[in-house]
């Protein structure tokens, strides 16, 4: 979540023994082979759904098994819960402004196990992931407020993690939860990871460690839906960081980042439009991480210029033109959260030039693609 890092939720009298028998018997079995709609395993709560329906799109624009378009590129977003923890009403809300429904809708996790911020696929997702995709970001910390609406966390660290610590209690309830759903989700273990290491998570070497036990634990319990997403800030001057950062491709499908216009926001003061802004991590990750994956703007948006309301506009609508010159860009994710109260950190797209922008940006070809089912 940019705001808070560097990137700058019987009538028989015998009957009633029989039936109880009976009942046992298939409880037994069903345990025993870990399957049952949404039944409860290892003391867990109900599982999801088995979501994957339908036929996979098929022609030459398919997305492949890692759920990379082979033409154009996924249109996505953030949307924070409102105030009644709804996470499906600000999303319909925002789909009805920008006049299309999204084909990727981001969300973000502690691992505290609890139910409105700690379990991944929530009835919310659950619900927006019948007919779109999910990408679910999970942070090894534990957050101090619901929806961790003021940024405060505690760090769990990433060689507690490593180890194998939080195994049990609470990374493997989550994974056989992702393993129930079915469907494919895209994932992200401590997104902007670039920015953590001040914050107390750990050294770069104890990140590989813990993204690579998450991976190989998800392996392990058969949780094969998952499309693996390592997201760094895209702050240059944390490059040898990055670098040091990256689990290898044999761990990662997709890589992203997470770069902005501020602008007048975050004490920066120079106007980059959405080239200046994208470009430069862009070409460096092809360049020092790996050409192979595909890229993921995992968070992006543009300031406002109080001093020029039309200037969102414009950096929004040079978006489709701007982005078939950087073609392993696959998915666009807009941050539409306010970094601030100021109102030079407004980054939404809910009004005035930047909804115009971005709804007319959205609007185009190449970001019009068979959603999958499964």
């Amino acid at each position: 979540m940019s705001e808070h890092r560097a990137g700058p939720p019987h009538k028989l009298a015998y009957a009633p023994v029989v039936l109880v028998a009976v009942a046992l018997i298939v409880a037994a079995f069903v345990v025993l082979e870990g399957g049952g709609n949404g039944t409860a395993e290892n003391g867990d709560e109900d599982l999801p759904q088995n979501a994957a329906s339908g036929e996979s799109p098929t022609g030459s624009c398919a997305p492949d098994e890692k759920l990379a378009p082979r033409c154009g590129a996924w249109w996505g977003a953030y949307i924070p819960y409102d105030a009644n923890s709804s996470l499906t009403e600000p999303v319909y809300a925002f789909e009805k402004k920008i006049g299309r429904k999204l084909d990727l809708v981001y969300t973000y996790h502690d691992m505290s196990g609890k139910k409105a911020d700690g379990e991944l696929l929530t009835d919310d997702e659950q619900e927006l992931g019948k007919d779109r995709m999910l990408m679910l970001a999970w942070e090894s910390t534990v957050w101090k407020e619901r929806h961790h609406a003021n940024y405060t966390e505690t760090q769990l660290g990433w060689k507690n993690i490593a180890s194998g610590k939080y195994d049990a209690e609470i990374i493997d309830p989550q994974i056989r939860r992702l393993k129930a759903y079915g469907k494919r989700v895209l994932f992200s273990f401590d997104q902007e990871v670039d920015a953590r290491i001040k914050e107390g998570a750990g050294t770069p070497a104890e990140y590989v460690a813990a993204y690579r036990h998450l991976h190989d634990r998800f392996r392990k319990l058969g949780a094969d839906n998952v499309v693996w997403v390592w997201t760094v800030s895209g702050y240059l001057g944390s490059a040898a960081t990055m670098k040091q950062l990256y689990p290898g491709d044999d761990y990662v499908d997709w890589i992203g980042m997470d770069q902005y216009n501020y602008f007048g926001c975050h004490d920066t003061t120079d106007w980059k439009d959405f080239d200046e802004s994208q470009r430069p991590t862009y070409d460096w990750l092809l360049e020092n991480i790996s050409a192979k994956k595909p890229v993921m703007l995992a968070e992006f948006a543009t300031a406002p210029d109080l001093a020029d309301t039309g200037r969102q506009r414009g950096w929004y609508t040079a978006i489709p033109e701007v982005i078939r010159t950087m073609p392993k860009v696959k998915a666009m994710v807009h941050w539409n959260r306010a970094t601030s109260e100021e109102a030079e950190c407004d980054l939404t797209v809910n009004s005035g030039p930047a909804l115009e922008g971005y709804r007319e940006a959205g609007a185009d070809r190449y970001f019009k693609q068979a959603v999958p089912t499964r």
